[in-house]
């Protein structure tokens, strides 16, 4: 018989969970899961502010007996990434997320899940309304715009919140606690071009690569995930080699921290070399499954006619763009030599879009555990789009890492707490992800923080999915860490 969210335990949570997803919270539109929750606040009648951003904080006084504890901030973020794939119909602002269960997974299938942080949440008002765990101080923050920029975090006050320990919900890996996270900075690259009439005697070929796994620019990209704006611009740039080709259109990718999964591309080619390109397609997609195949299971390229555009791009930026975007580094740049297997630097080549008034925008994101790694990265990939005469390259103010305490408090509680509960210790570790609490930290500087969460494998993707016996074993650590949180003295 077919498993229901609604019979999955802790029960308290799911329930939250499910009810979550039946809100719509696109990044830097969160004004109905606010809203949700200032009703969810004033049913239970508990202490409810929000800041100018829309920062939400929900307070719930101590349990019978821990009215002495230091008071602990739970955190995580009400934005998600939406994702889905191109087939499917799926307006993020108004339709809901429809999980469902798949064996040992929560998942949709077909759009992102949400439970970035969406699992956090539900926690979060689990504690606020169970009457049968133990707890001080209780302080629940969700913060807003996490997945795109930061902004909840940038705009948070130093006079917002009491707490002076913070527990962040916003991890993926159960068993694994983490005490730091990478800090990152977005270079967006604008190419500006002028439309040419389509010339005659050339044909038009479409050329699209999908079925990519995409994933987390940060917690998958030393995975070895293909990105398809670097396949499909490996293809432009071989042929442009050997053929006269006339660029049309190219777009790939589509969030900032999202590896592309999806991306494609019109070309002409001269009617007599249309042949040539076919046979040099195959070729070249036999090399690159060869390649990433192993682990890109559904990767797809396609190469077919297509109707004649309205226009084409100028030979010299068609010529400084593929160059520039094939010149461009993707991937892990440094690993770390402070935490052996962890990734140090990297920049991910998330998307290129055609725009309004002749543009070609480029967003990259670059990430680092050091501030002085994540300045080179980002120079780097300026440097690349400098000697192909971009018309515009702007950095971000990005944003700073965390670096890991391994004397806190409260990490020493947790790890204590989950070799209790599960009779073996976790890995404590850095994120090579950027978390808001890099941000915490420069406006609270005492805050003693510690991260974990359930299992989340592909998030950022229409394949996230929700492992179901960790959401379990998450819950149960939280509760225990809850207990054990020590006298404010």
């Amino acid at each position: 018989m077919e498993r229901k969210i609604s019979h999955l335990q802790p029960s308290l949570v799911w329930g939250y969970f499910e009810d979550i997803c039946q809100v719509p919270r696109p990044s830097k539109s969160e004004g109905k899961i606010i809203a949700f929750l200032e009703g969810f606040a004033q049913k239970n009648n508990l202490l409810f502010k929000k800041d100018d951003v829309g920062n939400v904080l929900i307070s719930k006084a101590a349990t019978a007996g821990f009215e002495n504890r230091k008071t602990v901030i739970l955190q995580s973020h009400l934005d998600m990434v939406c994702e889905k794939n191109s087939n499917v119909i799926h307006n993020f602002n108004v339709d809901p997320i429809k999980p469902h269960v798949e064996g040992d997974w929560v998942t949709t299938g077909e759009t992102t899940l949400g439970a970035d942080c969406g699992i956090g949440i539900a926690a979060q008002m689990a504690v606020l309304t169970s009457t049968d765990i133990e707890h001080g101080p209780i302080e629940c923050l969700f913060t807003v715009d996490e997945e795109t920029g930061l902004t909840g975090a940038f705009a948070l006050k130093p006079d917002f919140m009491t707490g002076k320990i913070l527990l962040n919900l916003d991890s993926e890996d159960e068993g694994q606690l983490f005490i730091g996270c990478a800090g990152g900075i977005d270079t967006i690259i604008t190419f500006n071009y002028s439309k040419q009439d389509v010339p005659a005697a050339y044909f038009p070929i479409e050329i699209k690569v999908s079925g990519l796994m995409g994933g987390h620019s940060g917690d998958d990209i030393n995975k070895g995930r293909g990105n398809a704006n670097k396949i499909l611009v490996r293809f432009l740039y071989q042929i442009m080699q050997k053929f006269d080709i006339k660029l049309a259109s190219l777009s790939g990718g589509n969030l900032r921290n999202a590896i592309a999964r999806e991306a494609s591309a019109v070309i002409l080619v001269p009617n007599a070399k249309k042949e040539n390109v076919v046979a040099d397609f195959n070729i070249f997609s036999n090399d690159i499954t060869a390649e990433i195949g192993v682990v890109e299971k559904e990767l797809k390229l396609e190469l077919g006619s297509t109707d004649f555009p309205e226009f084409i791009v100028d030979q010299d930026i068609t010529r400084n763009l593929i160059l520039s975007l094939y010149a461009c580094p993707h991937g892990v740049h440094a690993m770390s030599y402070r935490m052996p297997g962890m990734v140090e630097t990297s920049t991910n080549l998330a998307s290129i879009r055609m725009k309004d008034n002749h543009t070609i925008e480029i967003t990259t994101s670059q990430r680092s555990d050091q501030n002085s790694g994540k300045i080179d990265i980002a120079s780097m990939v300026e440097s690349v789009f400098l000697l192909a005469d971009a018309q515009s390259i702007v950095h971000s103010d990005g944003y700073p890492g965390w670096a890991p305490n391994p004397d806190s408090e409260i990490l020493k509680i947790t790890i204590d707490s989950y070799t209790k509960l599960f009779g073996n210790k976790p890995v404590v570790r850095s994120i090579h992800a950027g978390l808001e609490c890099g941000l915490f930290l420069e406006k609270y500087p005492g805050l003693d923080m510690v991260s974990f969460g359930p299992t989340i494998l592909g998030a950022h993707s229409p394949a996230e999915r929700l492992n179901i016996e960790t959401v379990q074993k998450f819950w149960n650590l939280l509760v225990d860490v809850l207990q054990r949180v020590p006298i404010d003295m």
